[in-house]
């Protein structure tokens, strides 16, 4: 257990803003994407607000809800299906509890009490608290809890409750009701306080639900499992050290592991559990059980010290919620003073990361100059940052038809032009979106075309230095009605090693065909950065002698980059680029591979304000000249993106068809040239055009489009 709980990094949040909540026990919480939504419990009087924490910034807030508010309660059901979270029962002062069911539309903050219909046979849930409600697809499965048999809320007589009861969800909004499910086998013995999941194995469909511990006159800690297809009940065999019983506990499934933390655990004297629980104390065990092989592995056991304080402290009726692979803990109770009459509270939030971080998308060029870039990526949930990496080649030959970095997947555009960045936008298939030319996407593209490119486009010239635009990435635009664009970054989907997000700039169809080596390059960091984007101009040179030179930061070893030397980049030159994500595991595994390459002087920029208008049979093109032209202007040119065979055989590498040269900063795209384009699917469906212009030295940076449609529309091409 010791050198399990070592890889243990618990992280206590102590840099926050917004209107904290008081420390309480008996809240609840739920997750919907960064959001961590608490709502109940009490110390001095039980709350009645909503709180929010965002996890992303660190900010609790107080949402403006409406509608059919509910009362305080506390040891409630609580569970999140998509934006609506619904609220059953619990304790709505001592001694009274409800049966209400309440529903949270979280996108508006209404509430709404619901009334589910009664079951066929038998009665709806009579009141209770310290029941477990679990959401599986449309159903929810509430089980036990503590009635009070006694009509006076002073006179509490408990009942522990074993009963079974299923609720038919309305897609989106409502209920349908209650029923009894007639299951098989030994119902679980009647409990409060206990836990429950629903665990689904990727490889066997049959999703179990399982009981772990509780309340009944004494604390539990057997564990139940509900086969939910077949209503099957039963006791699983578990391997390895079950925890105490214990009630007032946590349980949160994250990948294939039930996470059980803290709760009240019985007082043991002389290593001997007493049978009836006269002496009990609240812990800061942390164990999980693997749900596919149910053994039992303990993290922190209950007489563990933490004199640095490290660890979360013991504590009962808190609340825990899984963010992504991150657990997060928050208040409950650290005991009951005799003397002092009343509860304690933790005040405290702590989180742990349970696994390292998911690789992050693929770097996305946002713009290129002669020598810098400026990358982003998507950002990935609860991490505490990126490690940005390039590797660079020598420096491109700018000669027409020499091979350099051309990539087979984007191939159309041609015409001769150095290095070409794509500023890449997504525009709604509706009257008129703009392409805001800030935020525009620039990719380097190829030094030469490629074979896909004269095969898709027999009359383009094949002088392609720079025309050749990798797979798409997308970018701010901005709708007509009030919501501002859906911004995606997309990953571009090439194979092997390079793939770029957003725009596209060289390889060679041989690095394609051969995955590239890897371990043979020499990455170099770029740095660790907070949020998900770069200014590249320069990165750190770390000799093989100087790579055990590092600080330990978390987990990860990262160099100290105040003893390393700096390398600015150079024009005309590709660089590959990958990232990691960092959390208290470490370093994560790094994305795909991106290529861009720094722009050579004298070429023309990349044109901007991309507008498209549509009407009956065609839609209208438009675009602004580049605010850098270098030069005069002599030509633009527009591609479409196409159906083709090719794709079919690799739909990662795009085919396009010049549908417009001309000195016209517009043109028209017909319907029958729409009729033969391909709906890209990598990020939402979307047709992609791109436009790039010419001066006296060639084609500059060509600004990629994400025409987006509705399903219907993109089904019908």
């Amino acid at each position: 257990m010791a050198a399990a709980a070592a890889g243990l990094s618990w992280r206590r949040v102590s840099s926050f803003t917004g209107p904290v909540p008081r420390s309480r026990h008996g809240h609840r919480a739920v997750a919907i994407r960064e959001l961590v939504i608490i709502f109940g419990g009490g110390n001095e009087g039980i709350a009645d607000e909503l709180h929010v924490y965002n996890t992303a910034t660190n900010q609790w807030f107080l949402p403006a809800v409406r509608g059919d508010i509910p009362p305080g309660c506390a040891a409630h059901g609580f569970v999140c299906d998509g934006t609506r979270i619904l609220v059953f029962g619990g304790m709505v002062e001592y001694g009274r509890y409800s049966n209400d069911l309440y529903e949270l539309q979280a996108s508006r903050w209404l509430w709404k009490k619901v009334k589910p219909q009664a079951p066929s046979t038998g009665s709806p849930p009579c009141p209770r608290l310290g029941h477990s409600f679990s959401l599986y697809g449309n159903k929810c499965y509430l089980f036990g809890g503590l009635a009070n048999e006694s009509e006076d809320s002073n006179n509490n007589v408990p009942r522990y409750l074993n009963d079974f009861y299923e609720l038919e969800l309305q897609h989106g909004s409502g209920v349908v009701g209650w029923s009894i499910p007639v299951t098989k086998g030994v119902l679980p013995s009647p409990r409060e306080s206990h836990t429950a999941i629903v665990y689904c194995r990727k490889d066997l469909g049959s999703p179990k639900m399982y009981i772990f511990g509780g309340m009944c006159g004494c604390r539990l800690n057997d564990l139940w499992e509900l086969d939910i297809e077949t209503m099957t009940w039963s006791r699983p065999e578990t391997k390895g050290t079950v925890p105490l019983p214990r009630s007032l506990h946590t349980a949160n499934v994250i990948g294939n592991k039930m996470y059980v933390f803290g709760g009240w655990v019985p007082q043991s004297a002389g290593g001997e559990i007493s049978a009836h629980d006269g002496e009990w104390k609240c812990t800061g065990s942390f164990s999980y059980l693997n749900l596919d092989t149910t053994e039992w592995i303990g993290l922190i056991s209950d007489c563990q010290e933490d004199k640095s304080n490290l660890l979360p402290g013991p504590r009962a009726g808190h609340c825990a919620v899984a963010v992504g692979t991150r657990l997060y803990i928050w208040s409950g109770r650290d005991g009951y003073r005799k003397a002092w009459n009343n509860q304690v509270c933790c005040k405290d939030l702590w989180y742990l990361d349970t696994e390292k971080p998911p690789a992050p998308s693929q770097v996305q060029l946002i713009r290129a100059t002669t020598n810098s870039f400026q990358v982003k990526w998507d950002e990935v949930p609860t991490v505490e940052g990126y490690l940005l990496q390039l590797h660079a080649d020598s420096p491109v030959p700018s000669v027409a038809g020499i091979p350099g970095a051309g990539v087979p997947e984007t191939s159309v555009l041609s015409s001769q032009g150095p290095q070409t960045s794509a500023n890449v936008g997504e525009l709604h298939g509706l009257d008129k979106r703009t392409v805001n030319p800030d935020a525009s996407v620039s990719s380097t593209v190829s030094s030469t075309q490629t074979m896909v490119t004269q095969q898709a486009v027999k009359t383009e010239s094949s002088s392609t230095n720079g025309a050749v635009v990798k797979d798409e990435t997308s970018l701010t635009t901005f709708n007509s009605k009030s919501e501002a664009a859906e911004t995606a970054y997309m990953p571009s989907t090439r194979v092997n090693t390079g793939q770029t997000n957003d725009s596209r700039s060289s390889k060679t169809p041989q690095r394609q065909m051969a995955p590239v080596k890897t371990r043979d390059r020499q990455w170099y960091d770029v740095g660790i950065f907070k949020n998900s984007s770069a200014v590249v101009s320069q990165f750190y040179l770390l000799p093989e002698e100087t790579l055990n030179i590092s600080n330990k930061t978390g987990s990860a070893d990262v160099p100290d980059y105040r003893l390393l030397k700096k390398q600015d980049l150079f024009p005309g030159t590709v660089y590959r680029f990958r990232v990691a994500a960092i959390n208290g595991c470490g370093v994560g595994p790094f994305s795909k591979i991106s290529e861009f390459k720094t722009c050579i002087p004298g070429f023309p920029g990349a044109p901007s304000t991309v507008k498209i208008t549509k009407s009956v049979d065609c839609i209208h093109l438009s675009w602004e000249p580049p605010a850098s032209p270098s030069g005069n202007i002599l030509e633009y040119s527009a591609y479409l993106a196409i159906r083709s065979t090719q794709l079919q055989e690799n739909p990662s590498q795009l085919v396009f068809m010049r549908i417009y040269c001309g000195l016209k900063t517009s043109c028209i795209v017909t319907a029958a040239q729409l009729a033969n384009a391909h709906v890209d699917y990598t990020s939402r469906p979307a047709i992609v055009f791109r436009i790039s212009a010419k001066n006296e030295r060639g084609y500059g940076p060509a600004t990629q489009v994400r025409w987006l449609q509705d399903m219907k529309t993109s089904s019908s091409k």
